[in-house]
């Protein structure tokens, strides 16, 4: 059995991300059809001498002869961290995936939207929220609209772990996903840090291509502490997470109407809307289209970050129902009561 270093490589890192994305250990003639919905013909005995090898590695581990393998420690982190240059450009999939995948419509308020998954410790939720909440006041968000869960339960694809506590907050890329359906192409530029003065939208300080890009630049900006949500939020002068985008001219007027309904929904990512092949906030436009500066969904999880509470963040993480959203003060009260109510349960027993 002769195969390439690249090519050996090629199939381990398919193995690997097979085990990865399984939430219970699989043997080798389950990888190997997963491997075959990938386009790699690898038969079961061939799967099971690459596991012996990084079971050799310290990658996987044997549970049991019928359970199958699960990824190590170690396995976990080389998948994370291998071959980066086939992650160039993921963003901007994910981007126009979402987009696509995203069925929300004005008139019923209704469909699939997509969110950003932010997962807090269970002791520190509480305090999360208060600090999040004048962002949400501020309007420095895609949507004031959230969703919260405990532990074990799905936020969308997504099942909060033991110990966390879950919060989804809307991605701007609703506005990429409504558009499209509307007829009108968006194209997403940048990710960046905008500077706000004044209660107004100035320039941006820091840019990130999502073309060239395989992490999602506000997860970027938010672990290195970029951002001064808080102050914009309270004086009017800050820096906040935001993306360019740029439509064709001639789909203006069409991009105003669903802006406008979108607004209506409780969409109110929108700061900037250029004029057209004008300059917005200090980014050139390409000939005959339109600049457009949107607020991303996670302002209020980086203003949490700035008080120094940590989070796990998964943009772009999954969709959900719009129904499943609710208003931030009505999400934060019912949440409160949940907790209240399992204190007092607990007490009684």
């Amino acid at each position: 059995m002769a195969f390439s270093s690249g090519s050996v490589e090629r199939k381990e890192i398919a193995i690997m991300k097979i085990l990865s994305e399984s939430q219970e250990p699989l043997g080798a003639r389950v990888i190997a059809h997963h491997m075959k919905a990938l386009g790699l013909e690898l038969g079961e005995r061939a799967v099971r001498y690459h596991l012996k090898i990084m079971d050799e590695r310290g990658l996987t581990r044997l549970i049991g002869r019928r359970d199958g393998r699960a990824l190590t420690e170690k396995g976990s982190e080389e998948i994370r961290s291998a071959l980066v240059k086939d992650k160039v450009g993921f963003i901007i999939s994910k981007v126009e995936t979402l987009a696509f995948r995203t069925t929300f419509d004005i008139d019923r308020q209704a469909g699939l939207v997509p969110v950003n998954i932010s997962l807090f410790d269970n002791t520190t939720f509480d305090d999360a929220l208060r600090a999040m909440k004048p962002a949400f006041d501020a309007g420095f968000c895609a949507s004031n609209r959230i969703a919260i869960a405990t532990e074990g339960k799905r936020l969308g694809e997504i099942i909060v772990p033991q110990g966390k506590t879950g919060l989804a907050t809307v991605c701007s890329i609703v506005f990429n996903g409504v558009l499209l359906k509307a007829g009108v192409p968006m194209d997403s530029r940048f990710g960046g840090i905008l500077q706000f003065r004044n209660h107004t939208a100035y320039r941006f300080t820091e840019l990130i291509d999502y073309t060239g890009c395989s992490l999602d630049p506000s997860t970027i900006f938010i672990r290195a502490r970029m951002t001064s949500v808080e102050a914009a939020a309270r004086s009017g002068d800050g820096n906040v997470l935001a993306s360019f985008r740029e439509i064709p001219s001639i789909c203006s007027p069409v991009t105003r109407e669903v802006i406008d309904g979108l607004s209506d929904a409780g969409f109110n990512g929108v700061i900037v809307f250029g004029e057209t092949s004008e300059p917005v906030c200090e980014i050139p436009v390409e000939p005959n289209k339109n600049g457009i500066v949107l607020l991303a969904g996670l302002n209020p999880v980086a203003a949490a970050e700035e008080a120094g509470i940590e989070a796990d963040n998964n943009a772009m993480g999954t969709i959900m129902e719009y129904g499943d959203l609710l208003l931030f003060r009505d999400a934060v009260i019912e949440y409160r009561d949940l907790v209240r109510f399992r204190e007092t349960a607990r007490e009684m027993n």
